[in-house]
């Protein structure tokens, strides 16, 4: 066996060539960044498309591709990390907008039929929600149903994973950030322990919800086991606590989301990402007791503001994509697409560093010196290394996929799409074995 020592020059002076490839390759990517820097921090706005040296600046995205200013062509296999599930500039979703421009017009300032619309429409695919209010983003409905809950109980703390996200202000990748928001008030649970979340419970009688997703989507993709699910609920429900479930990036994951595969029924739901049409969007719900608290009829209800909370575009686009074009017979065949595309990948990892987890549309690449991943902890030693180079290789071979290993699928892939990614990728885990073999 290779000592270590040689397998890491290995890995560095391959992840240097590819690095300066790809500064070759795109000069232009290279001047549009140091344009940037002169007025954006880091060139950036927008964190998690950062990397050294520097991004690629994409010009334009039509259906499954995505053409940057250089010239390169892309299959996308990232699609807005889960957001652009209709695939670039969909002509349902375009039809859609141009009519709400054409007949109903923006701005409006006032109640329209398109909040209703969309309300019993979302209502009826996700059953535990008995009543939604719209906002902006995934991250304002975690922080609104957040809210809701201490309202509700009275209470102040709130469990969250370790792991987990639910927007920046509310990420625990990294245990609890001291400018998360109310980081004091927050108790971390390890993700997939059912014995300590229910210590957590029972150590405190302050507690007014625990937020969760029943898939880690930014913390790389990682199921939670339904055992674990099923406790939270039933502990929530024996001391009234709000159980909140996270699914900006599952919904997409059945008809009815992850909630539905899991036999759950939360307390409040947080909706997002792909349900705006590819336009801001986000929406949280679920009991009317809980909900009643931003009932305006009623005194001392809480406010809940925000000027594009009823955007008649985004209501609208989403509204159509969701009742025409993700209908649960697509929610179904796109999701088996991505089972048997995460199974042909998983059958080329033997004996490698290299594995894949997820559900469904929704999956992550990883490499550990395992390779194996269970749950967040065993990505805390991951050779990034290892996943900067699949990029860069890549991106060289036409394909986009999240730098941190993401990949999600679109309704807009071919079959020959999914085919040539797939030889691709059985192709690199044989050009890179000498620095991926166990």
């Amino acid at each position: 066996m290779r000592n270590m020592v040689s397998e890491i020059s290995d890995l560095s002076l391959a992840k240097e060539k590819s690095e300066a490839q790809f500064i070759a390759r795109n000069p232009k990517s290279n001047d549009f960044h140091c344009k940037a820097c002169d007025s954006l921090p880091g060139g950036n706005t927008r964190t998690v498309l950062h990397g050294a040296p520097f991004p690629i600046f994409i010009e334009a995205g039509y259906g499954s591709k995505l053409r940057d200013v250089d010239g390169h062509e892309y299959t996308d296999f990232l699609n807005e990390l889960t957001a652009g599930i209709y695939g670039h500039s969909n002509p349902v979703i375009k039809k859609a907008l141009m009519q709400g421009f054409d007949e109903i017009g923006i701005s409006l300032g006032g109640t329209t039929t398109c909040e209703l619309n969309y309300a019993e429409a979302l209502k009826s695919r996700f059953l535990s929600i008995e009543k939604i209010r719209f906002c902006n983003s995934g991250t304002e409905a975690n922080i609104t149903a957040i809210i809701a809950a201490r309202k509700f109980t009275g209470k102040r703390a709130v469990i969250a994973m370790h792991g987990g996200y639910h927007g920046g202000p509310l990420s625990f990748a990294h245990g609890i950030s001291p400018y998360n928001m109310d980081s004091q008030d927050f108790i971390l649970c390890e993700y997939n322990n059912s014995t300590q979340f229910k210590e957590l419970v029972n150590s405190s009688q302050d507690i007014a919800a625990v937020i969760v997703e029943a898939m880690q989507g930014a913390g790389g993709a990682i199921p939670a086991d339904k055992e674990f699910m099923q406790t939270i609920q039933l502990e929530c429900e024996k001391n009234d606590i709000v159980f909140i479930l996270d699914e900006v990036m599952t919904s997409r994951l059945s008809p009815g989301g992850l909630q539905q595969i899991y036999c759950l029924k939360p307390d409040l739901t947080t909706l997002g990402k792909y349900l705006g049409g590819g336009l801001p969007f986000g929406a949280f719900g679920g009991r009317a007791d809980i909900m009643s608290c931003f009932d305006p009829r009623l005194p001392g209800s809480l406010s809940h503001s925000g000027t594009f909370n009823n955007d008649t575009l985004t209501l609208t686009a989403g509204y159509v994509g969701l009742t025409e074009l993700y209908t649960p017979e697509a929610v179904k065949r796109l999701n088996a697409l991505g089972d048997g595309l995460r199974k042909d990948i998983e059958s080329y990892c033997h004996n490698t560093k290299m594995s894949i987890t997820g559900l469904g549309s929704i999956m992550n690449i990883h490499f550990t010196e395992s390779g194996r991943v269970n749950s967040y902890n065993d990505t805390a030693g991951e050779v990034i290394e290892l996943k900067d180079l699949l990029w860069m290789d890549l991106l060289k071979e036409g394909f986009w996929i999240a730098r941190r290993g993401m990949i999600t699928l679109s309704l807009v892939l071919t079959e020959s799409e999914l085919e040539a990614f797939k030889l691709t990728i059985k192709a690199w885990i044989h050009r890179r074995m000498s620095l991926i073999r166990i």
